[in-house]
């Protein structure tokens, strides 16, 4: 008599097949999925995404660079990275964009230092299939980028306008303003709705003095103190940026001017300067949020690169005011969300 348990051990030649047939659809099936795998991972290592900002020293460029490398590593990407050597560096940014299309970037993100500069290079690197997205500083028109991705700028130099104001109590004032150097867009952008919060045109008797401070401290120091000589009464001062506001601080102070007597506004939002808030250097400042736009641009690239669709028009990534003081009819942050959110 046959063993009954020995019987059920004994493996059938049916069943023996089917063991190794399954077998090899499992191999077979694990070999496709590690090939396809391994080609996305490759695809995604390929893809190239440039960034180009005015300089490299700018902690708001900085902070960019940061945000662009992050999310290209995050997204399996490579990030080129140039730099022009001043904020109004365009044969820098030609050169940078000339190069980067040769070594086969899908896309660059760029703040332009011109408006219209590098239009030229912009639509070669356009015509050769290179998505290219303007990063805070459009250019002029906004069409010679397939979009842009920044701050409201005309709104940021708004809300420091209506702060100016308020804080001035409508009183004449004698203002001296520190744009970035002649051509630059977001410059322009920051002046004008600097001007159309306070209530006032260009061409207004209390502006006493019009300077270009590059977004530098030192530079911005001198512009203001030129602007000094020109009339030692200013008493309300517009900059650019956060840089140029303390170099503006510090021609004032030299030149006998308190915080009290001073109202200084500005545009940026890095750490530094929201600090300088919190001291009273600076009155308010229109806080901007740079890694956003980088990691949104280098997301958009990298969609690009995978399934052809290119990004188009403008996106807000947001301006909030921050102020050591409120103030009634101005709507802004406290200095405590400002430092939670800054940069640099």
């Amino acid at each position: 008599m046959r063993d009954p348990q020995r019987q059920l051990r004994r493996p059938t030649r049916r069943t023996l097949g089917l063991a190794v047939a399954l077998l090899a659809v499992v191999v077979a099936t694990s070999a496709i999925v590690a090939a396809a795998s391994a080609t996305t991972a490759s695809k995604s290592a390929n893809i190239k995404v440039g960034l180009i900002t005015k300089d490299a020293t700018n902690p708001f460029f900085v902070k960019m660079h940061a945000g662009a490398t992050k999310a290209a590593k995050r997204l399996g990407a490579t990030l080129m990275y140039a730099a022009g050597k001043s904020s109004s560096d365009n044969a820098g940014e030609i050169a940078a964009i000339e190069n980067m299309t040769t070594a086969g970037v899908k896309g660059i993100l760029i703040t332009v230092a011109d408006g219209k500069a590098e239009n030229a290079a912009i639509a070669k690197a356009r015509k050769k299939g290179v998505v290219v997205i303007a990063l805070d500083s459009p250019t002029v028109p906004q069409s010679a980028t397939n979009a842009l991705f920044a701050t409201n700028n005309f709104n940021a130099g708004v809300l420091i306008g209506k702060y100016a104001r308020a804080a001035t109590k409508g009183k004449k004032v004698t203002i001296g303003m520190l744009d970035e150097h002649a051509g630059s867009s977001v410059g322009a952008l920051r002046h004008n709705g600097f001007l159309k919060g306070f209530g006032i045109k260009g061409s207004n008797s209390q502006i006493a003095c019009v300077g270009n401070g590059e977004g530098q401290t030192a530079t911005s120091q001198t512009a203001m103190e030129n602007c000094l000589q020109k009339n030692p009464n200013i008493n309300v001062v517009y900059t650019i940026n956060e840089p140029s506001a303390a170099g503006a601080w510090t021609a004032l102070k030299n030149a006998g001017k308190t915080q009290s007597a001073t109202t200084i506004v500005s545009v940026d939002g890095g750490c530094a300067g929201v600090r300088n808030v919190r001291a009273g250097v600076i009155d308010a400042t229109s806080q901007q949020y740079p890694l956003l736009m980088a990691s949104r641009g280098v997301a958009a690239v990298v969609k690009y690169a995978k399934t052809g669709i290119k990004p188009r028009g403008y996106t807000d990534t947001g301006v909030n005011l921050i102020a050591k003081k409120a103030l009634v009819g101005v709507r802004s942050k406290t200095v405590k969300y400002g430092l939670a959110n800054c940069w640099g």
